[in-house]
């Protein structure tokens, strides 16, 4: 059994622990990890460890807090909270809608406590889970929560981690779910003392940052340590899922992946709370057999991202085709994505310059696996100016993107603000306090740009306080002009999901597709989608007799025959 004040350090030769105004020496174990010698003085004190003679105390590789920051002394979590979930029995990823926020920006407070007062528009909006941006410590007063170095401590500036306790206990109490964003294929730019410690890191690098240390020397225990992470958000925050971060750049030719032996520990704590616990994937490899069971040969996750039926929505929509748009011009791509879930399933990808991904098994896969959004952080967040589609759309297409998302065959993730059309934008923002790391964060945005062919003028300064504030979502609109009208089309929508067993169905057999023109047509079982994308009204035949949703500008069924205005779509039975 482990001390608190226990540390794995395998590179100093000596170890100290600071612990308030007293400094004891440690002993090294034969497996690298040093105890105090002496007694730890009682109370609660702020403390770091002073490394072979460097004067400086770090902190703790696996801090619960950093009240001063990243680069301060930690402190222990020692909570006296008292959940009142105990009969909370979780929440399923099948058939359920996802909302992903970000603490910062989801209420002019930017705290878990203010996101609270919020959750029963969530719920009444029809969402089962709460996906929240990276919440663990990071540099500076505001971030995105990708440049966090303390993977073990909630960020301050949201409240710690008794807030982010309330905040989950308050899901629960309204039936909702929480899946926690996490990353663990890079650390960020500021703050990681971690390779003083120990092999964290190994040679080479991914688009973010140092490789993590999962195959080399000294591995075993940095696996642990994200083994241990994984356990933490699951057994003392009572998360129901996790959502991991680009697992593609996780490098790892170990015999059990990292991603696999998640997989395992999770499925084993499952059983042992009696649960739901659910990992899914952001992966850009367009790979199922990272869905696929350990007993059919996969990793074992329970679901992932699918980027492919984003772009197909988005240019099928928008008709924007820069960039990794380009292969998603026809409206056929979108047919291919609804039917077999990739649409580069070893097809050439013009955007990488070469063929991508592998055919999902239609045959066995249930659909729920995939993960679609029609906006996200990455989605919009990482465009030059982080604007939705609310800035380019008119109603009846932002109406459209809501059904194609929410009667379609996956498992749907609205992003924060996207159901009443939010006028305001999530840009991608830091508050580095280096100025020469914020100058090249900046740079390295213009520079990541120009392959998508934005004007590099139009790229924002995440460095700029202004970027982050203008991000913030403005809860007066609700109730006003086009908000409430986009927000009514969510509302019924998320309800006719929850009404017909066919929208959850989670067979690819039950989706058929057909494209004429610009117009889209998905069969659900017995219920068919339609959506004109085109610019002229259109009028087709079809053996339908009830319109159970229409976007904003209506449509006409009469006697077998249906007439869709321009950019207008509904739901048929």
């Amino acid at each position: 059994m482990r001390g608190p004040y226990d540390v794995w350090a395998p590179r100093p030769q000596r170890v100290r622990l600071r612990i308030g105004a007293e400094t004891l020496e440690m002993s090294r174990g034969a497996d690298d990890w040093w105890t105090p010698v002496e007694p730890v003085p009682d109370g609660e004190a702020d403390y770091g460890y002073l490394l072979d003679d460097d004067p400086d105390p770090r902190p703790d590789p696996r801090s619960r807090r950093q009240p001063g920051g990243v680069h301060e002394l930690s402190r222990r979590d020692v909570t006296t909270y008292e959940w009142q979930d105990s009969g909370w029995t979780g929440r399923q990823l099948a058939g359920s809608v996802i909302y992903e926020l970000h603490v910062g920006t989801f209420t002019p407070g930017g705290t878990l406590d203010h996101a609270i007062e919020r959750l029963d528009h969530l719920v009444d909006l029809g969402v089962d889970l709460v996906e929240v941006m990276p919440v663990n410590a990071f540099n500076g007063t505001h971030n995105w929560g990708y440049d966090g170095v303390a993977w073990f401590a909630v960020a301050e500036p949201y409240g710690g981690p008794d807030a982010y306790r309330r905040f989950v206990d308050a899901c629960h109490a309204r039936g909702l779910g929480v899946v926690q964003d996490v990353v663990h294929n890079h650390l960020g730019p500021s703050g990681n003392y971690l390779p003083l410690f120990g092999p964290y890191l190994k040679e080479g690098r991914n688009t973010w940052g140092d490789l993590v240390n999962l195959d080399g020397e000294g591995s075993a225990e940095v696996r642990r340590y994200i083994l241990d992470n994984v356990r933490m958000w699951f057994e003392d925050y009572h998360v129901d899922a996790l959502r991991l971060d680009a697992v593609h750049a996780l490098s790892d030719t170990s015999e059990v992946h990292l991603l696999e032996e998640m997989a395992i520990e999770t499925a084993a704590l499952s059983a042992h709370l009696r649960r739901p616990l659910t990992l899914i994937a952001e992966s850009d490899l367009n790979d199922a057999r990272m869905v696929t069971p350990r007993e059919g040969g996969g990793r074992g996750l329970d679901a992932q991202w699918s980027d492919d039926f984003h772009h197909a929505v988005h240019v099928a929509l928008s008709g924007e085709t820069t960039g990794y748009y380009a292969d998603f011009e026809p409206l056929e791509a979108l047919a291919k994505v609804c039917e077999r879930g990739f649409f580069h399933d070893g097809t050439f990808s013009s955007f990488r310059g070469r063929d991508h991904g592998r055919p999902v098994d239609t045959d066995h896969m249930p659909t729920w696996r995939l993960v679609v959004a029609n906006q996200n952080h990455d989605q919009v967040g990482n465009r030059a100016r982080g604007d939705r589609l609310a800035e380019h759309l008119d109603d009846d297409q932002l109406a459209c993107a809501a059904l194609l998302t929410l009667a379609g065959p996956f498992t749907p993730m609205l992003f924060m603000g996207e159901e009443w059309a939010a006028s305001t934008p999530f840009a991608f923002f830091t508050s580095h306090p280096e100025p020469e790391l914020g100058k090249a964060t900046a740079e390295g945005r213009v520079a990541e740009f120009e392959q998508m062919g934005w004007d590099p003028d139009d790229v924002l300064d995440p460095q700029d306080p202004e970027t982050f504030r203008r991000s913030r979502l403005d809860w007066d609109e609700l109730s006003t002009g086009r908000h409430a009208v986009v927000l009514d089309c969510y509302r019924r929508l998320a309800r006719l999901r929850r009404e017909l067993p066919q929208l959850t169905d989670p067979s690819f057999g039950a989706v058929a597709c057909e494209v004429q023109g610009r117009l889209f047509t998905m069969r659900r079982g017995d219920l068919l989608v339609v959506v004109n994308a085109g610019e002229t009204e259109v009028s087709l035949d079809v053996d339908a007799s009830e319109v159970l949703f229409a976007t904003p500008s209506g449509v006409e069924l009469d006697a077998g025959t249906l007439v869709v205005p321009a950019h207008g779509g509904t739901l048929l039975r």
